[in-house]
């Protein structure tokens, strides 16, 4: 069977000793888009618009170091125990979602606190953008020949030509079009019951979609840790367990808060 042979350049173009890479276009697109949906949700629910970019400048820089510090060291200490100063070498790859998801919520409760905004009336809507945010940074990754799939005969398994020639599970797409179809259901649900939505539970629905999903494709990843655990389940599943459990937590918390009103 011939599969789909995927061989792009990592690196959109040249200019001189610049280069800018596809991975990188796309994490700024992520942010921007971001940045232009939660100044139309403060719009639509008329919000003071000056602490938008301030919050989003916290949950930026949470989402950055929360990521590198959860691939350092939920996924390869030993190595970066061992070269210290490449745990700053964020160019070279590696960022953990999950360690993502902790930096963001700690960043954005310092700075709910500072700015004094309500931490779950914006965490609920955050939630919908980093949706679309997981979309693009798993694009990039599949720019870059990343984050590969088991080999799979399946009619569109795709060979990553930078690494072999074996036909893959493209989980890098599986990963990026759950999220964009979750951010659509999160975009639903919003636009229809904003004024009502309890507090907690577009939060809840966030993390069970988008933890399920991850926990499910994990079954066809390459496995990403530089460790065995002696067990089935990768790391990311692990991880995606507690994250699962919280955001049925928060569901039925709001559910529960719903019925007294």
């Amino acid at each position: 069977m011939e599969h789909f042979v995927w061989n792009a350049d990592p690196i959109l173009f040249s200019f001189g000793p610049l280069q800018v890479h596809w991975y990188g276009l796309l994490f700024a697109a992520a942010i921007l888009s971001g940045l232009e949906f939660m100044k139309w949700v403060y719009r639509l629910e008329n919000k003071d618009e000056n602490t938008i970019e301030p919050l989003f400048l916290y949950a930026v820089v949470g989402i950055v170091i929360g990521a590198r510090l959860g691939h350092v060291l939920f996924y390869d200490p030993g190595y970066y125990f061992a070269h210290p100063m490449k745990i700053f070498a964020v160019w070279e790859g590696g960022l953990a979602s999950h360690g993502g998801g902790l930096g963001v919520l700690m960043a954005l409760y310092y700075g709910c606190k500072k700015y004094k905004t309500d931490f779950l009336w914006l965490i609920d809507r955050l939630v919908i953008p980093t949706a679309l945010f997981g979309f693009f940074v798993r694009m990039g990754n599949f720019m870059n020949s990343e984050i590969l799939g088991k080999p799979s005969e399946l009619p569109w398994a795709i060979v990553f030509q930078r690494v072999d020639m074996i036909p893959r599970h493209p989980v890098q797409l599986y990963e990026a079009f759950s999220y964009l179809f979750i951010f659509f259901v999160l975009v639903f649900i919003y636009k229809r019951n904003y004024k009502k939505l309890q507090k907690g539970f577009l939060f809840g629905l966030f993390l069970v979609l988008v933890f399920s999903a991850r926990f499910l494709i994990e079954f066809v990843k390459v496995r990403q840790a530089d460790y065995s655990l002696g067990i089935d389940l990768t790391t990311g599943q692990l991880l995606s367990i507690p994250f699962f459990i919280a955001g049925l937590g928060f569901i039925v918390w709001s559910y529960k808060k719903s019925q007294k009103v």
